[in-house]
C-alpha cells in the first residue's frame, strides 16, 4: 500500500529514514525528474556531510542563463515568459556547472544537454558512456536503492502513468530484482501538468511505496524552444525525406535537422508537386539516385508510416496531424503475420484499426504547444500512442523479435552526427580530447538494429561545414580521434549536398561517395589525403558537379521556396513572437560575423552608420533610447543585424 504525502520535507524525511547508509538514487532523463523533490533532497544532504548521495540520471535540463550583452537582453525576458519566473532550476546542475558539488554528493549522467557541460570537470569525470538499452543493467550493477519519478494521475481514476518517461523505470526494477537485490524504494511525484498516457505506461499506484502530491502552484514543464531552420537544414531534410518508403517505420531525433525532415515528409504528402520541385531544384537527378530508388520514394504516403522512436517530439505531432504517421501495429504476432501475408480478413482489419497503435516512444520532450496537444488528444488518438520500455523500442528484445520484425518493416532510423570521416565512421557525442558533448544515447542501438532488420537503413544527417575559431571547417574529416559509430557500420549519410550510400562499399568507393557530399572548399584536401594514404587511385579527378557544393549555390537553389513560404523559418511553429523571430535572425547574423577579432572590428565599423525602422525590435531589447556607450554600440549592432538578417 503506497503512503501518501503532500509535503516535500516529509517526503525527504521518509526517504532518508527508509534508506540507511548511502543513497543510490535513479531519476529519469528529461522532464520526468521531480525537480522540487530533488532540490529538497539536495538542500538536506548538502547540509549533512554524514549522508552520501549518488544520483544516476541523464539530460538534466536547465533553462538558458542569458549570457551577456545583446544575448542577455533577448534571453532573460524570453526565459521568464517561456519557463516561468518560478521554474525550479535543479540545484545540483548549478553546482555541477561551477564544479561545486559537496564532497558527499555525486551525480553520474549517461546523456547531457548538448554542449552544456563541456567545461565542467565534475560532469566530464562522472559521465557514463552507455547505450540507452544498457542503462538498466548498469543501474542494477550500481545497486540503486531509490527511484524517484514524476507521474500523471488518471483523470477520474486511481492509476498512475509514467507518461513522459516509460523508458527505464520498469526495466531497471526488473534488472535489480533479477539480481536478487532488494526492490528499490519507489517514489512518485504527481504532476497535474503531465499529460495522461494509458496503456503500458500506466500502473496501479501501489507500484510505488510513496506517492507525493505537493500543493501548487505547479511549475511549468520544461519546454524546448523551437529553433529556426536554415537553408542547410532544409536541404538535408529534403534529401533525407526521399529515403523513406511508404508503409515503413520511422525513427527521428530532435533539433532543426529533424524539424526539417518532418516538414519535408509533410510536404511530400500534402503538396507533392511543390515537394518534387524543391527536390529538383536541389538535384534534378535525385529521383534516379540509386539510394532513392532502392530505399525510398517521392510519392505521397498511401499507406502511411508507423512511428517507433525513443523520443516522441514536435515532429511526430505534425506527422500524426497530417496523416503521414497512421500505419497501425498490434502486439499480436499472428495478426501482424496475416497483415504481412495479405491474408487478413475484415475482422482482422477492424481489430487492428480499433486496438492498434501508430506511434510508440519511450520518452517525450517538446514545446509547451506539444504538451498541450498531448493533453487534448481525443481518446481514440491517445490510445494510438503507446509509451513503452526502452528495451522494446531501441532493440529487438528476446522473445519478441519476430513480432518486432513484422511491425518494423522498411525501418528508417534518422539521427544526427557532428562529423563523419571519409571512411564512413561517425562522430556524434564527443570530442577527440575525450570530452563529452552529449552522449551515445540510442544512436548505436538504432544503427545496430538497422543491420538486424530486413529492409532497414540507418541515415546519419550532418551539416557539411561548421564554424571553428571564426572560420569554416569541414565536417567530413579524413580521420578523428573519437568515433561514435565505427566505419564497419557505415550506411547512409546525408549532408546539404546530397546522399552518400556507403553500406557495404569498399574504402575507395566510400571515399568518393563522401567526397560528393563535402563542401567544395575542402574536397581537394580530402582527395589529396586519401591518395597519400593509398586509399584513392592517383588518377582520380573530382566530377564536375562537385564544384557546386557551396553555400551560395545551395541558397540560390532554395531561394524561391524560402521566399514563397514553402520552407518557413519555423516549420513546426515558434515559441518566439514575430518580433523575437526577427531578433533571433539578427543575433544569429551578428554571432557569425563577430566570431573572430578581425570580423568583429569590421562588423562594429559597419554598424556605426546602421539605422533601422524596426522600432518594435529595439523596444523589445530596451534599446529605443540607449544611454551608455555600450548600449549605443549594442543598438547600432542590433540595427545592422536586423538589416542583414532580413536581407538573407
Amino acid at each position: 500500500m503506497a503512503k501518501h504525502l503532500t509535503d516535500l520535507d516529509d517526503a525527504v524525511e521518509l526517504i532518508l529514514s527508509r534508506i540507511h547508509g548511502p543513497l543510490r538514487m535513479g531519476a529519469p532523463l528529461g522532464i520526468g525528474k521531480p525537480h522540487r523533490l530533488l532540490n529538497a533532497l539536495y538542500a538536506r544532504i548538502a547540509a549533512d556531510p554524514s549522508r552520501r548521495w549518488t544520483l544516476y540520471t541523464a539530460l538534466s535540463l536547465d533553462p538558458p542563463g542569458g549570457g551577456k550583452g545583446l544575448e542577455a537582453r533577448f534571453v532573460k525576458p524570453f526565459a521568464a515568459r517561456h519557463f516561468g519566473e518560478d521554474f525550479p532550476r535543479l540545484a545540483y546542475v548549478q553546482a555541477i556547472k561551477r564544479d561545486a558539488l559537496p564532497p558527499n554528493i555525486e551525480v553520474e549522467e549517461f546523456y547531457m544537454q548538448g554542449g552544456a557541460l563541456l567545461r565542467s570537470t565534475s560532469a566530464q569525470r562522472h559521465y557514463a558512456s552507455l547505450n540507452y538499452t544498457h542503462v538498466a543493467r548498469a543501474l542494477a550493477d550500481r545497486e540503486v536503492n531509490v527511484i524517484v519519478q514524476k507521474v500523471a494521475r488518471e483523470p477520474g481514476g486511481t492509476r498512475l502513468s509514467f507518461s513522459c518517461n516509460n523508458d527505464l523505470t520498469l526495466d531497471t526494477v526488473d534488472a535489480i530484482v533479477a539480481r536478487g537485490l532488494p526492490r528499490p524504494l519507489m517514489v512518485a511525484e504527481v504532476d497535474p501538468h503531465l499529460p495522461w498516457i494509458g496503456g503500458t505506461a500506466a500502473v496501479n499506484e501501489d507500484y510505488f511505496d510513496l506517492v507525493l502530491s505537493p500543493p501548487g502552484p505547479y511549475p511549468t514543464l520544461f519546454g524546448l524552444p523551437r529553433q529556426p531552420v536554415s537553408d542547410v537544414d532544409y536541404a538535408i531534410g529534403l534529401y533525407a525525406s526521399a529515403l523513406v518508403r511508404d508503409g515503413g517505420t520511422l525513427q527521428i531525433g530532435i533539433g532543426a535537422l529533424a524539424d526539417a525532415l518532418c516538414h519535408a515528409l509533410v510536404l511530400r504528402h500534402t503538396d507533392n508537386a511543390t515537394y518534387r520541385r524543391a527536390l529538383a531544384a536541389l538535384d534534378p537527378e535525385l529521383e534516379r539516385h540509386p539510394a532513392v530508388v532502392a530505399c525510398g520514394g517521392l510519392d505521397p504516403f498511401a499507406i502511411g508510416l508507423y512511428g517507433c522512436s525513443e523520443m516522441v517530439n514536435e515532429g511526430f505531432k505534425r506527422l500524426v496531424e497530417t496523416g503521414v504517421i497512421r500505419r497501425k501495429v498490434a502486439d499480436d504476432e499472428a495478426l501482424m503475420q496475416r497483415i504481412a501475408d495479405g491474408t487478413a480478413n475484415l475482422g482482422d482489419q477492424a481489430r487492428l484499426e480499433r486496438d492498434g497503435e501508430y506511434l510508440h516512444g519511450a520518452f517525450y520532450l517538446g514545446s509547451p504547444a506539444f504538451y498541450d496537444w498531448l493533453r487534448k488528444l481525443p481518446d481514440d488518438q491517445r490510445r494510438a500512442i503507446g509509451m513503452r520500455r526502452i528495451s522494446l523500442i531501441n532493440e529487438l528484445e528476446r522473445g519478441r523479435e519476430s513480432l518486432a520484425r513484422l511491425q518494423r518493416r522498411d525501418a528508417r532510423f534518422f539521427n544526427s552526427c557532428m562529423m563523419a570521416t571519409a571512411l564512413g565512421a561517425a562522430v556524434s557525442d564527443g570530442l577527440e580530447d575525450g570530452r563529452v558533448v552529449s552522449g551515445v544515447g540510442g544512436q548505436y542501438n538504432f544503427v545496430d538494429m538497422s543491420n538486424a532488420l530486413d529492409g532497414a537503413r540507418s541515415v546519419l544527417m550532418f551539416r557539411a561545414v561548421r564554424e571553428e575559431a571564426g572560420s569554416a571547417a569541414s565536417n567530413v574529416r579524413w580521420n578523428y580521434g573519437h568515433t561514435t559509430i565505427p566505419r564497419h557500420l557505415r550506411d547512409l549519410y546525408v549532408s546539404e549536398y546530397g546522399i552518400a550510400d556507403v553500406r557495404g562499399k569498399n574504402d575507395e568507393d566510400c571515399i568518393i561517395a563522401m567526397g560528393g557530399i563535402t563542401d567544395a572548399r575542402f574536397q581537394q584536401a580530402l582527395v589529396d589525403r586519401a591518395q597519400r594514404a593509398g586509399k584513392l587511385r592517383s588518377g582520380f579527378h573530382a566530377p564536375g558537379h562537385w564544384i557546386d557544393n557551396t553555400p551560395v549555390h545551395l541558397s540560390a537553389r532554395l531561394r524561391v521556396f524560402r521566399h514563397d513560404g514553402t520552407l518557413p523559418d519555423y516549420p513546426l511553429g515558434s515559441d518566439f513572437t514575430e518580433v523575437e523571430q526577427r531578433i533571433v535572425g539578427a543575433l544569429g547574423w551578428l554571432k557569425a560575423n563577430t566570431a573572430m577579432p578581425w570580423k568583429r572590428i569590421g562588423t562594429v565599423l559597419r554598424a556605426l552608420g546602421a539605422r533601422t525602422d524596426d522600432e518594435e525590435a529595439m523596444a523589445r531589447m530596451e534599446l529605443s533610447a540607449p544611454g551608455s556607450l555600450n548600449e549605443r554600440i549594442g543598438a547600432k549592432l542590433l540595427a545592422l543585424g536586423l538589416r542583414e538578417g532580413m536581407a538573407q
